[in-house]
Order: C-alpha cells, then structure tokens, then sequence
C-alpha cells in the first residue's frame, strides 16, 4: 500500500472526503463538456466581436479595440489563454466563467441584431 492510498484510507475512516473536484485539473479527460464549453464560448465571443468590429458597432473593452487592430495579440488573448487555463483549471471552478461568457455571447448576438434591423 503506498503512502497516497494510506493517507486516503485514514481520511476516509476520520470522516474526510478526498477532495475529487481536483481530479478535472490539467486534464482534458474529465469535465471535458465544460471545458469545451468555455473555449466554444470563448470562441464565439471572439467572431461575434470582430463581426461587430466590421460592422461599425463601437467596442466597449478598450483593451480589446486596441487588440483588434492587431490579430495576433487577439487571438492570444482570446484563444491561447483560455485553453490553457480551461487545461489547468478544474472544470466546475468553469461554471461561473461559462455563465458569464454566455452573458457577452447573447450580449453581443442583442447588439448586432439591433444594430443590423
């Protein structure tokens, strides 16, 4: 038996869960649906604000008016980034994230609907 199933064991007979939420963390095995989720919305967020860009529609982030005018520091920002930390992070600590890139999804899908008609 070795140290780490020992210390789980003695966990478990004190009445201590391990800690599983952990598992999710630097793996793309588990928590897989929410972290595609976030770089999905991430990813939409990203086209819905260059379409509006091209459309005319103001940007509120001004570090994103400036990133927009140069492309890679956007996809940096945009892309790169969130894949990393949805690789890092542990998927339910997602949720909230995924909510509020939901939010600026529809946010921004309201803006250009009432822009265009």
């Amino acid at each position: 038996m070795t140290t780490n199933e020992a210390g789980g064991k003695e966990l478990k007979a004190a009445g201590k869960a391990t800690p599983r939420w952990l598992d999710s963390a630097v793996t793309f095995k588990k928590c897989t649906a929410l972290k595609v989720s976030f770089i999905l919305l991430g990813l939409g967020d990203l086209l819905l604000t260059v379409l509006a860009m091209y459309l005319g529609i103001w940007e509120l982030n001004p570090l994103v008016r400036f990133l927009v005018h140069i492309p890679i520091l956007l996809v940096l920002l945009k892309v790169v980034i969130p894949v990393g930390v949805a690789w890092i992070m542990p998927g339910r600590l997602l949720i909230p994230s995924i909510a509020l890139l939901g939010a600026a999804v529809v946010w921004n899908i309201k803006e250009i609907c009432a822009f265009w008609f």
